[in-house]
């Protein structure tokens, strides 16, 4: 779930910086009072890209704590599975890079 919400927070602020690129891009061409507005619009979107990613990194923040709290939970509580899992992982491993 947490991975399918980061795919789509970079799908949105993909889309607001190419829309502000383009506003900037049309407000290069034109003078005036249409310029400005062309640049205020892309400025306004590029602030709303900013906050999306801003919301983006706290989220992800607060999940990768969530889950290390866990994780260390874990481990306190079961000690002897940690180290058996750990063991049979190296294990494996070794057995693997010992073939080739």
């Amino acid at each position: 779930m947490l991975e399918s919400n980061i795919r789509a927070m970079n799908k949105d602020v993909n889309t607001i910086i190419k829309d502000a690129q383009a506003l900037f891009n049309d407000a290069a061409a034109l003078t005036g009072e249409k310029a400005t507005e062309a640049r205020q619009r892309a400025m306004r979107l590029l602030d709303t890209a900013l906050v999306s990613a801003h919301d983006a990194h706290a989220s992800a923040m607060v999940a990768g704590k969530e889950m290390a709290a866990s994780a260390d939970h874990y481990v306190k509580e079961n000690p002897w599975k940690t180290i058996s899992a750990a063991a049979s992982i190296g294990l494996l491993l070794g057995v693997i890079l010992g073939r080739k």
